[in-house]
């Protein structure tokens, strides 16, 4: 089998319009078992709208999307309950994503957040909710991993615990697409600029 019948993920020809204006245009890329991408850019250019088009929140005025396994977007939403203690509200997702109690355990412990999880979501600061939306992305299991500024918030010990989570979901056989302005710990990950059309 070649590799462009492996890809878990592949873009092609992807174009997004947004407020009339294209913020990207033919853009293909593909991503199969291991790899990563990083797409790097200014802000306002179209990384954040790139990550929810391929998710599916957003149409593309062009261009083709096929995933062949499930995805799991971190954005700049925690989407976990804030009344909630932290685990509860990540096993609700866990949940959905056919996953349970042990894969919560392991996504707080892989982020560096397992001494917070009986601590309500609303008491979290800005880098603990930032480390909890990762660990809901890694809690569900999902082979790919769609990643929007996964750096921001981090100190240098939770950019560390970042990489490490990376580096095993890729060992996996998973797929990493990020976009960050910033460097991540991504090695071997091919470097896409965004730019406008």
């Amino acid at each position: 089998m070649g590799a462009e019948n492996s890809a878990l993920l592949s873009v092609d020809a992807l174009t997004c319009i947004r407020g009339g204006r294209t913020l990207f245009s033919g853009l293909t890329l593909s991503l199969s078992a291991g790899q990563a991408v990083v797409v790097r850019g200014p802000n306002g250019i179209g990384k954040s709208s790139l990550l929810r088009v391929i998710a599916g929140l957003l149409d593309p005025a062009e261009g083709t999307i096929t995933a062949d396994a499930r995805m799991a977007l971190a954005d700049e939403k925690l989407a976990l309950d804030r009344e909630l203690p932290l685990a509860r509200a990540l096993l609700f997702w866990a949940k959905l994503d056919g996953a349970g109690q042990g894969a919560v355990e392991s996504a707080l412990s892989d982020l560096g957040i397992a001494h917070l999880a009986e601590v309500p979501v609303r008491m979290l600061s800005t880098g603990q909710r930032k480390r909890a939306m990762l660990a809901r992305v890694v809690a569900s299991g999902a082979p790919i991993w769609l990643l929007d500024e996964p750096g921001n918030g981090l100190d240098a010990a939770s950019l560390d615990l970042l990489a490490m989570a990376m580096a095993a979901h890729r060992l996996r056989g998973g797929v990493v697409l990020a976009v960050s302005h910033q460097p991540l710990d991504l090695p071997d990950a091919l470097m896409i600029p965004l730019g406008a059309a």
